[in-house]
């Protein structure tokens, strides 16, 4: 059994069908084969290489150096790509060319494999899907939440350190930017190991297996809950207790989690369900309990208060560029009034339409 993917029956066929960077076309593709190995590259993340490990690891690699020839020698392209190779694609050449078990074992340690090699930002439900244009979201974007912002990305900061951080819940009004703040973390950090994984709302059934798949890989990975929210009998809030704190299974170091949510305590309550001051059933009051615990786990609470008129009128500034005419700050308002009401979002969306 070969350890890399196999080749297509027709190599012309693969060739045409993947996008490959400028310079020599038969290397670029063996090597994706190294990166797409995800069997050997988990087995070398989370194992010492053994002996035997190395010579198999030798031998399959002097398989695909010796296909390596016969490609060139049957199409003898000098180029069919036209764009510049990543860290990782280059990596990958040079175990082809000239590596030994040892540096394919590095490659793994260094860039992970698969997607996860090729990506910054994924989304997650039953399955890991790679975001291939994720959204470019900057703090500079935001207005208002200075201190939020610094208190969550110094959490951040310690926990690409390799520091204790806390899972973080950012709570507010609609439209205040902590959808933004959150996906910013990956514009501005992706260059020092952070991935982002948001995770949709079938994808907490899955959250071990989650944790399983990203351990061992070698980046620090921020678990994204956006506008989060249970029903008062989702059984879904049991399991994400469970990844805060108390599960039997360890929170990987790797992984930090963000929620965003409009509600404090993530769980709908309606007055029915408090109990009366002096009611003598304690089961009431376990019920209530269980359901304030989820916000509880969150180490960091960061709030986004609701914006003001003059909050409003300094976010249509700051995105339009420029201090506002009598004419614009009219228009802002009247635009905000229809019934948008005054946030980071209308003034986005107002900006947009000058």
């Amino acid at each position: 059994m070969q350890l890399f993917p196999s080749l297509y029956d027709t190599p012309l066929a693969e060739l045409f069908h993947t996008k490959l960077p400028a310079g020599e076309p038969w290397a670029w593709l063996l090597s994706q084969r190294i990166l797409a190995d995800e069997t050997l590259a988990r087995r070398l993340l989370s194992e010492r290489l053994s002996p035997g490990m190395a010579d198999w690891i030798s031998q399959e690699l002097g398989h695909l150096r010796r296909e390596l020839e016969r490609l060139r020698k049957q199409y003898p392209f000098s180029d069919f790509g036209n764009r510049a190779p990543s860290a990782a694609e280059s990596a990958a050449q040079r175990v082809l060319l000239e590596g030994s078990p040892a540096s394919l074992q590095n490659l793994y340690q260094t860039y992970g494999y698969g997607i996860y090699a090729h990506h910054t930002a994924f989304i997650y439900s039953d399955r890991m899907q790679a975001i291939e244009k994720p959204d470019p979201a900057r703090f500079d974007d935001l207005v208002g939440y200075a201190r939020q912002i610094q208190t969550l990305r110094a959490n951040v900061e310690r926990f690409l350190a390799g520091k204790p951080a806390v899972p973080m819940l950012l709570y507010g009004a609609r439209g205040s930017g902590k959808s933004t703040s959150v996906k910013a973390l990956r514009t501005h950090y992706a260059d020092q190991g952070l991935r982002l994984v948001e995770v949709l709302s079938d994808g907490l059934e899955q959250l071990p297996a989650l944790l399983e798949l990203l351990a061992p890989l070698p980046f620090r990975f921020v678990l994204y809950m956006d506008d989060l929210a249970f029903a008062s009998d989702d059984e879904r809030f049991h399991k994400l207790k469970a990844l805060l704190e108390g599960a039997v299974y360890a929170r990987p170091v790797n992984v930090l989690t963000v929620a965003t949510s409009n509600r404090r305590n993530l769980v709908a309550q309606h007055w029915s369900d408090r109990p009366e001051p002096g009611a003598s059933d304690p089961a009431s009051w376990d019920t209530l309990q269980d359901k304030l615990a989820l916000a509880d786990r969150f180490g960091l609470v960061l709030t986004f208060p609701p914006f003001d008129q003059q909050l409003y009128l300094e976010a249509v500034a700051h995105i339009l560029g420029r201090e506002l005419d009598e004419a614009t700050r009219k228009a802002a308002l009247q635009f905000a009034l229809d019934g948008r009401g005054f946030s980071g979002r209308t003034a986005r969306h107002f900006a947009d339409q000058q």
